[in-house]
């Protein structure tokens, strides 16, 4: 039994007549009326009762009538699912993602996905920069959101989202200068908490040589790879952490926020989207592609 000829039976019922129904549906009469017969027979049981009153469905039709009418729907459903993925713009979508971005990148990410193409399914992967690498690699995930730069094996695609100066992450007792800011040299002498050195090397190199070149000597007093890790650390004393600007929407006991009064030469956090490069387009790219608004912070 076909899609049309379901469709053809719930047209008679709801419009009471053939003829009514083969106007509605655009079709001739005798080739609906041939339907019907069609379908009763691959049935074995008489569906309608015709009259010049019109079609009046038998008990037999009226007991199939709700399946057919869910069933037609489904298939109606599933078909418009299968054009949206075709189209890019319904299916499943693994996105891993580094802390950092939780805060500010992939809300505003989410609720433009979720007018582009509600249909997608977002399936949120936290991870770190490595783990994402990794993870592009063996195809468990569609797109990372890491911080780069950062060597990614296969092909790959990459757009910068989000170009972030360094900010300092203070004890709340820490004795910051008149202006609110604090210099290098006070946080070379409190230590450094940094994310680990093989997580985030270029980062991580470039805030020991920023130090270096103020002639002061950098020492990491303690590594944790994951912001809010960073921050319970900063609070608990460990020392200072150099963090992207957008901290400072956060308000962690125990942390203050300050700028570097110095820092022209620490390097910048920037958070990029990486994603594998196909032949056809993909939900990635649909993703990547999204108005997220500015690159600079």
């Amino acid at each position: 039994m076909e899609t049309r000829h379901l469709r053809h039976f719930l047209a008679v019922v709801d419009h009471g007549s053939v003829s009514r129904a083969a106007a509605w549906l655009g079709m001739a009469q005798p080739a609906l009326s041939q339907s019907l017969s069609r379908m009763e027979q691959e049935l074995g049981v008489k569906l309608f009762d015709r009259s010049r009153r019109g079609a009046q469905p038998t008990p037999a039709a009226l007991a199939i009538l709700e399946d057919v009418r869910i069933s037609v729907t489904r298939i109606d459903a599933a078909a418009q699912r299968a054009r949206d993925i075709a189209h890019g713009s319904a299916g499943r979508l693994t996105i891993g993602l580094v802390s950092s971005a939780l805060f500010d990148m992939l809300p505003r990410a989410l609720r433009a996905l979720r007018r582009t193409a509600p249909g997608v399914q977002v399936v949120l992967r936290e991870m770190s920069n490595a783990e994402q690498a990794d993870a592009l690699a063996a195809g468990a995930i569609d797109i990372g959101l890491m911080h780069t730069p950062v060597a990614v094996a296969g092909r790959m695609r990459e757009r910068l989202l989000l170009r972030d100066r360094l900010v300092a992450a203070v004890p709340g007792d820490f004795d910051i200068d008149e202006d609110g800011c604090v210099s290098l040299a006070r946080i070379a002498d409190a230590g450094l908490v940094l994310y680990p050195r093989n997580q985030l090397p270029v980062l991580y190199a470039g805030i020991l040589d920023a130090l270096r070149k103020a002639g002061l000597e950098p020492f990491v007093s303690q590594e944790a790879n994951r912001t809010l890790t960073v921050l319970a650390c900063v609070a608990g004393g460990c020392g200072v952490a150099l963090l992207p600007s957008w901290i400072r929407s956060l308000d962690f006991h125990g942390v203050r926020f300050c700028e570097v009064r110095d820092g022209q030469d620490l390097p910048n956090f920037n958070l990029s989207a990486i994603w594998p490069a196909r032949s056809v387009p993909t939900l990635a790219d649909l993703f990547a592609g999204l108005d997220l608004g500015g690159v600079h912070r």
